[in-house]
């Protein structure tokens, strides 16, 4: 009978190599899938992995998707360092896109130079508002963050539906959800010529090296760090649950609206029904592949954007379904966990005295 049973020391090598592991496996998975479904794997690997990094365009596409994903995912690793499950980083993006965009609006076609940095200020402060909704209701009612992160991502994109569907919509927009566009001064400029990569890249790098500063360097981050590794120890020493609660969705509602704002101010230029395909949902991914460290976020971000390259690549050279993005996001996922499980955990296998496999007990029967 085999079991499992904990390591009694992890390595520590294992756990840093285990996302380039799940990401080979990922791979050759990959290879296999395109043969059964009848595709040159060689092929399908240059269309999917090195294609779309092929021209200064691709490379300019591969930084526009990380900037949402580095965004979102830095804001979630630092939260759930200190056990606080924010699942909503979605629902914060649309509603700083909502708030700077609403903003934008307002703003009109003005050439004023306080539109753009209001806008990323309102969509700062539309993103914490939204993440201050759970931490109040798990502050205060004991409620779960999970749930409430999660329902509050629906009500965020009707919200936005229903701005775009009436009082904001364009009414010359051909009857498309969508509002105005926006004009030049609320609009961010481009940083590589010939592409469509905004400044936003630049803001998502500044805030990765300031997130691994206040982590390894501040008494705030070290509160978090106590709290995630052990609770009971953090609860000894006198630091406070619900301030790091606090911290933790604020933090990571801030750099998801910061997120919102700078998509819908940069390659959309406008409000729309559909500003993100997902960003919010696999900077979960992004943020376990980075295994929680700032910098490694970074290039968890760079390799789930070049997923989303490879699938839309994917999907106009080789007219395989646009659900394969997902799959390759799924198959890194469940390589990570497992990879992660047995680094914690190994299989052993029980026998008893007289050589026979010993019955389940009723605690194991009841965990199967």
């Amino acid at each position: 009978m085999l079991r499992l049973e904990r390591r009694a020391s992890p390595s520590a090598v294992m756990r840093i190599a285990s996302p380039m592991v799940a990401a080979l496996a990922m791979i050759v998975t990959g290879f296999l899938l395109f043969t059964a479904l009848g595709k040159d794997p060689i092929e399908a690997f240059y269309v999917f992995f090195v294609k779309p990094l092929s021209s200064t365009y691709g490379i300019g596409e591969l930084l526009l998707k990380t900037t949402p994903l580095l965004l979102c995912g830095l804001g979630l690793a630092l939260g759930f360092r200190a056990n606080v499950w924010n699942i909503g980083a979605e629902g914060q993006l649309t509603m700083g896109a909502i708030a700077g965009g609403g903003l934008a609006l307002w703003f009109g076609d003005s050439e004023s130079a306080w539109a753009m940095p209001l806008m990323l200020l309102f969509g700062v402060l539309g993103g914490m508002a939204w993440a201050a909704i759970p931490a109040f209701l798990r502050t205060r009612f004991n409620t779960n963050e999970i749930l409430v992160t999660l329902m509050l991502v629906y009500i965020a994109q009707l919200a936005l539906s229903w701005l775009v569907h009436g009082p904001w919509r364009d009414p010359e927009g051909h009857n498309f959800p969508q509002s105005h566009g926006f004009g030049d001064a609320e609009t961010m400029e481009i940083l590589i010529e010939g592409t469509r990569t905004t400044w936003g890249i630049v803001y998502a790098v500044v805030l990765a090296l300031a997130a691994w500063i206040f982590s390894q360097n501040t008494y705030a981050g070290f509160r978090m760090l106590v709290a995630g590794l052990a609770p009971a120890a953090a609860a000894y020493a006198g630091f406070s649950e619900k301030r790091n609660i606090w911290i933790a969705l604020l933090i990571s509602g801030a750099t998801a609206g910061l997120a919102g704002i700078c998509e819908v101010a940069g390659p959309i230029g406008r409000l729309q029904q559909e500003i993100s395909p997902g960003y919010g949902f696999a900077a979960i991914i992004v943020a376990w592949i980075g295994r929680l460290h700032p910098i490694g976020v970074v290039f968890g971000a760079l390799l789930m954007s070049l997923l989303y390259l490879g699938g839309e690549s994917a999907q106009m050279g080789m007219s395989l379904p646009s659900a394969i993005t997902g799959l390759f996001q799924g198959l890194l996922l469940f390589y990570l966990l497992a990879a992660d499980l047995f680094i914690t955990f190994r299989l052993k296998r029980v026998v008893v005295a007289d050589g026979t496999e010993p019955k389940p007990t009723a605690a194991v029967k009841r965990a199967a």
